[in-house]
């Protein structure tokens, strides 16, 4: 188990230059748990023995960081053998956990800076991310067969007026195809991890970059879709070539993905007791799956 004296331990014998007077729990998911030192500096092992996993993220944020409109974390320590990595803690809060009448405000320039984000991502060269990601070639029905079951477990925590719709959709044939052409992509580009500064409405980072992969564009666009509406993926896709008319399939992916996605994080608010979830996703059923 990590806990702060890892935590100093693996600071002195790699990073003596940070004093440590301060080790904080920041959070921790299935894949990783996080403390924060000094108020300024996350560091995070991952909860799997996977050193390889570890480097690669690192070059993932490297390559990231060089690029990207908007700020991410940007490693100033990787020790894979303990399959640790810190980077400075990045200000803002997740759009997630702001009060809904202020997320509202912000919906489009966040979509847009989010398409700005994605339109870069997206044209980085395949071979260039090869070494460090995968490819998630998903096939649409599967992601099918998974909204079924996260329905099942979430159903009767809906109302019923938006039951017709998701039964539609789970009835209905999947996209034919994942992606003509995929690219490089945040994979999980939902609210929760996107801060930005309640004030000014900036965007200040983008985070958790552990699922980054070469997959279909469609599916980071699906949640700008999900989390911030339909003219949140028309700011978004305003920052494409030909506004992603020139991507066969696009929108109707996206808005797959979208409802797809929707019932898989109600089921992880439900299941987790997280509130933010349960309360995000049941905003978006009013947009997704009108009753």
């Amino acid at each position: 188990m990590v806990g702060p004296e890892v935590v100093r331990t693996v600071l002195a014998e790699h990073l003596p230059a940070v004093a440590a007077r301060s080790v904080e729990p920041l959070g921790a998911g299935l894949d990783n748990v996080a403390f924060l030192v000094d108020g300024e500096l996350v560091v995070r092992f991952a909860t799997g023995a996977d050193p390889e996993r570890v480097v690669r993220e690192a070059g993932v944020l490297e390559l990231v960081a060089r690029r990207s409109p908007v700020p991410v974390p940007r490693p100033v320590l990787t020790v894979a053998e303990r399959g640790c990595l810190a980077y400075p803690l990045l200000p803002g809060v997740p759009l997630l956990d702001v009060p809904p009448a202020v997320r509202a405000a912000l919906r489009l320039p966040v979509a847009a800076a989010l398409g700005g984000l994605l339109a870069v991502l997206h044209a980085v060269p395949r071979e260039e991310v090869a070494p460090l990601v995968e490819v998630d070639d998903t096939a649409p029905g599967l992601w099918l067969r998974e909204a079924a079951g996260s329905w099942e477990a979430v159903a009767a925590r809906v109302p019923m007026r938006h039951h017709r719709a998701v039964e539609a959709l789970l009835l209905a044939a999947p996209p034919p195809q994942a992606s003509p052409e995929a690219v490089f992509s945040h994979n999980d580009l939902g609210v929760e991890h996107v801060l930005v500064d309640p004030a000014s409405g900036a965007v200040t980072g983008v985070i958790d970059w552990a699922d980054a992969a070469i997959t279909d564009p469609a599916l980071d666009l699906g949640l700008v879709l999900r989390d911030l509406g339909a003219d949140g993926l028309d700011a978004a896709l305003a920052h494409y070539p030909s506004g992603g008319a020139d991507v066969p399939g696009l929108r109707e992916r996206a808005a797959f993905y979208a409802r797809c996605r929707l019932l898989e994080d109600l089921e992880h608010g439900i299941e987790t007791g997280r509130r933010a979830y349960v309360a995000g996703a049941m905003e978006a059923m009013a947009r997704l799956f009108p009753g």
